[in-house]
């Protein structure tokens, strides 16, 4: 028996992509901590624009405050064109008290300059002009990584880059599959098609949910972008340093509501739990997962069986509650779950 997702390990909730007043979010630090802590989160990560930040201070015994900001690439120096291309990019610190400012670019840093903290930051790698080319990205996400972070992909249907530009670009280690304030926004930011061509072409990436926050609205609103989308994580004890090597190996799932309480393999079958769901799907490569469907809202699931085809690319989990809230495994790969790699 292989567990891609154990049911003996403890799952924490969090949310990897928030904004606060050191941006362009209308909460206070604190005020984000407070309101995730009472929803039921655990791990919180403040990625203000341009603005590395450590809120270790606000971490108590139940809660955990991961260190990282959101930088952004686009063409023309920085100006914001709601037709145009970018690249936004969230960075999360492997120690706490990284607050490395990478490839700092005064035209891309407003925020710190209204404080006026620039000086606070230690800027590392190159202050030439950013450039949307597949070859800057990749340095920029490669300077991320020699010091000191590791770099998610975020909003890709928003950012309105096409899949080979997508594709282009290595050593991001997840991608945020759903993205809850640009899904509010357009209910299109749910990119599991794009995960799919990702693993496709062979991407050893994960994926992740997460709200995205920037609570102009206020809570209960229909247009409040708190408390939709997450990522559960599973590490080996509650601590900064074990949930981050938590993210960076994969222990973790995507969600909008749904809760995945297992995953295993036995041989050629796959075993789920989960919450209540009224479908569920295997997806493996090819044009047709395998898939469960209820009967109808009224009768939903919470186990399923699936025969893994051998010559299944990967596999990935997806379910759908009866309100249409999913949630998504990552891709695991053949190695990954007993198979033997397919012949070229």
């Amino acid at each position: 028996m292989i567990y891609l997702i154990s049911p003996n390990k403890k799952q924490y909730k969090a949310n990897l992509h928030c904004h606060s007043v050191l941006s362009d979010g209308k909460k206070t630090p604190l005020e984000l901590k407070e309101m995730y802590k009472a929803n039921g989160y655990s791990v919180l990560s403040i990625t203000d624009h341009e603005r590395p930040y450590c809120h270790k201070n606000l971490t108590d015994k139940d809660f955990i405050m991961l260190t990282g900001y959101e930088a952004y690439i686009r063409p023309n120096g920085g100006e914001y064109n709601r037709y145009g291309k970018e690249v936004h990019l969230n960075l999360f610190a492997r120690d706490v008290d990284n607050v490395n400012f990478i490839c700092f670019n005064e035209d891309y840093a407003k925020y710190a300059k209204r404080d006026n903290a620039l000086d606070t930051f230690n800027k590392v790698g190159s202050t030439r002009p950013r450039e949307l080319t597949t070859k800057y990205v990749n340095e920029f996400i490669q300077t991320a990584k020699e010091n000191g972070y590791i770099v998610t992909y975020n909003h890709p249907y928003w950012s309105m880059e096409s899949e080979e530009e997508i594709l282009s670009y290595d050593g991001y280690f997840s991608l945020e599959i759903v993205n809850y304030s640009s899904y509010l926004i357009n209910f299109l930011e749910n990119n599991a098609p794009l995960y799919d061509k990702m693993l496709l072409a062979g991407k050893k990436v994960f994926c992740h949910g997460s709200d995205d926050n920037h609570n102009s609205h206020p809570l209960g609103d229909p247009s409040c972008d708190s408390f939709g989308a997450f990522t559960m994580i599973m590490p080996k004890e509650f601590t900064y340093e074990s949930i981050f090597n938590a993210l960076e190996s994969g222990e973790s799932y995507a969600s909008m509501g749904p809760i995945i309480n297992e995953v295993s393999i036995d041989g050629d079958t796959l075993h789920l739990e989960c919450s209540e769901v009224t479908h569920a799907f295997v997806y493996m490569g090819s044009k047709s997962p395998a898939r469960v469907h209820a009967i109808n809202d009224d009768s939903p699931f919470t186990s399923a069986e699936f025969k893994i085809h051998e010559d299944a690319r990967y596999v990935r989990v997806a379910i759908v509650d009866k309100n249409g809230k999913w949630a998504h495994t990552r891709g695991y790969f053949r190695e990954e779950f007993g198979f033997k790699p397919i012949e070229k």
